[in-house]
């Protein structure tokens, strides 16, 4: 059956907030800090391994957002966003925009990886992008982008990986097939589709890329690199969400 993109839903409350390091910069009382800063989500907590590993957030209905997180290991100075767990990672984007980094993310820190799954509706090989990966990149007033990028592998069966090429390296090109890399502009209650790439922001994935028709399961790994070359707490996750799904038994939502 041809997959077709899934609409999502709307929720009542959004969050805007930067992506600024909270241990040496104190927030407003807004939540938001200046997106100019250097600094990111990320935190000097220290770091551990499986936590909110096999976790789930309780029966939900069918949604193109991930349900479970499988297993994490966090990296050098990860910590931020690990007292929410494992909801900080599931359900819809909280994007702050083009020039504000959202604080609704987990930091894996330096080299941490974070592997996710899908159970009510599957990503398939569809037209184009096939799933979007969020996170907390923004423009600085200079009009550079802050960037910690991760590279993206996916399953079908949790055993044999698939991974997308990641150019680390590259910042002159924007890092090409890496993950956040781009802002986050849809948030829940902004009327911004999560499940658009055309407008929800992140970075789009293609299953054809690599090969595979259906993923059930995605890991993300920090590259250890920053866009400024300096120190950080890794890729923050904000969140995954399916533009062309299948139900697990092959049909349509």
């Amino acid at each position: 059956m041809t997959p077709r993109p899934w609409l999502a839903l709307s929720a009542l409350l959004a969050l805007c907030a930067c992506a600024g390091d909270t241990s040496d910069m104190p927030l407003p009382p807004s939540g938001v800090v200046d997106a100019g800063s250097d600094t990111d989500a990320g935190s000097d907590a220290g770091s551990g391994s499986d936590a909110g590993s096999g976790s789930d957030a309780g029966m939900r209905p069918v949604d193109p957002f991930a349900d479970r997180v499988v297993s994490t290991t966090f990296g050098a100075q990860a910590g931020f966003g690990q007292d929410r767990m494992p909801g900080v990672v599931l359900g819809p984007p909280v994007g702050a925009g083009q020039f504000t980094g959202s604080l609704d993310v987990l930091s894996l820190g330096r080299g941490g990886t974070l592997t996710l799954e899908f159970t009510d509706l599957l990503v398939v090989d569809g037209p184009g992008v096939d799933l979007l990966v969020f996170e907390n990149a923004f423009q600085r007033a200079g009009g550079e982008l802050f960037v910690e990028p991760a590279s993206v592998s996916v399953s079908d069966d949790g055993a044999t990986w698939y991974d997308f090429p990641c150019a680390a390296t590259d910042s002159d090109g924007g890092f090409p097939g890496c993950a956040g890399t781009h802002p986050v502009h849809s948030s829940p209650g902004n009327g911004v589709s999560p499940t658009d790439p055309a407008v929800a922001g992140g970075d789009g994935f293609d299953l054809a890329a690599v090969g595979l028709a259906r993923a059930r399961f995605v890991r993300l790994t920090d590259t250890g690199l920053t866009s400024s070359g300096g120190n950080s707490g890794g890729f923050d996750l904000d969140a995954l969400a399916v533009v062309n799904g299948q139900l697990p038994d092959g049909g349509t939502p």
